[in-house]
């Protein structure tokens, strides 16, 4: 299925500005920063919010990056989770604006490295750096203007460097004064709500690599269980239990106007047991190719479970399975 072009978009009204919305966001969190164990830094002219590296971050912190991530266009909050889903809480996040919040946001397709620094980043600045092949597609690339702000998170145990936010800053078009940040490792409180918040973001970004018109994605929804934090320092196994809380525990819901073939034609294939991958802990998997994400399947990522209605026949599709017995060796429990 092509890609869709400018004029193939549903007319729904005007899309929020989402630099605009995540700058506001920041400022909040920002402002709020002490009242969530985080430390708000300046470093060389950026506003970084420390909310999980030096300091322990909280569960609030994890709604805020989360939040961040999304250009504050989704409700992110904790429930109780199931009892089947071995854990306390599950986040979930509500959406009428998935593909711009999800993947103009936050989809974490923008690997930092500068030196022998490196983070995972996700957050509207992508759009302003506009170096991914997908934004492209979805026209969702631009170049910043003198009144944004390049908001975003890094996944990683440590702060940037002065060198790493003029490099960021550089790729995002802006002044170091107007790069808005916030940095938590994948084994802190933060770091783990805010990575598992990403339900519905890797169900869409499951559906563009298969080819399906993601802007035919009205609203969504997801949950998925809130992991145990891996110590301090494991990064290899927080990032295996953020990613078997996706894998195996991830249930997301879409509501789709698209024809009921072009649905058929992806729906099973969706959910991550369609990759020959699935199965096994993700440390294990990540393990197995060398620690190289690139390596891995990529149709791995994605929900557990993903159910599709279809707002044009009232049908409704739902495939895959919670793999509890993945989770338990995952969580430790």
């Amino acid at each position: 299925m092509k890609s869709a072009t400018p004029d193939d978009l549903p007319r729904t009204g005007v899309e929020p500005d989402l630099s605009r919305s995540a700058s506001e966001c920041f400022e909040s969190l920002w402002n709020g920063a002490i009242g969530m164990h985080s430390l708000p830094l300046t470093i060389a002219g950026a506003r970084v919010l420390d909310a999980g590296v030096t300091c322990s971050g909280s569960l609030e912190a994890g709604l805020g990056l989360a939040r961040l991530c999304l250009g504050d266009l989704a409700n992110v909050r904790y429930v109780p989770a199931t009892a089947d889903d071995l854990v306390g809480l599950s986040v979930t996040i509500q959406t009428d604006h998935p593909v711009l919040s999800c993947l103009g946001g936050q989809y974490a397709g923008w690997p930092v490295s500068v030196a022998d620094y490196f983070a995972m980043a996700s957050g509207p600045m992508r759009c302003l750096r506009g170096k991914e092949a997908m934004l492209e597609q979805l026209h969702l690339s631009r170049q910043a203007t003198d009144d944004d702000f390049a908001v975003g998170v890094l996944e990683s145990d440590t702060l940037p460097g002065g060198d790493v936010i003029e490099a960021m800053a550089d790729e995002c078009g802006v002044d170091p004064s107007r790069l808005c940040l916030a940095v938590a490792p994948s084994t802190s409180i933060a770091g783990s709500a805010q990575v598992v918040s990403r339900s519905v973001e890797t169900a869409l970004h499951k559906l563009h690599a298969l080819e399906f018109d993601v802007t035919r994605v009205v609203s969504a929804h997801g949950d998925a269980p809130l992991p145990p934090p891996a110590k301090k320092g494991d990064t290899i196994g927080g990032i295996g239990r953020t990613n078997d809380a996706m894998l195996y525990g991830a249930r997301v819901t879409l509501w789709v106007d698209a024809e009921d073939d072009a649905i058929d034609s992806v729906a099973s294939k969706v959910p991550s047991q369609s990759s020959d991958d699935h199965g096994r802990p993700f440390a294990e998997i990540f393990k197995q190719y060398e620690y190289d994400f690139y390596q891995v399947d990529p149709m791995l990522f994605s929900p557990a479970v993903v159910t599709i209605h279809s707002l044009q026949s009232g049908r409704t599709w739902r495939h895959g399975q919670i793999s509890i017995d993945v989770m338990r060796k995952s969580f430790g429990l």
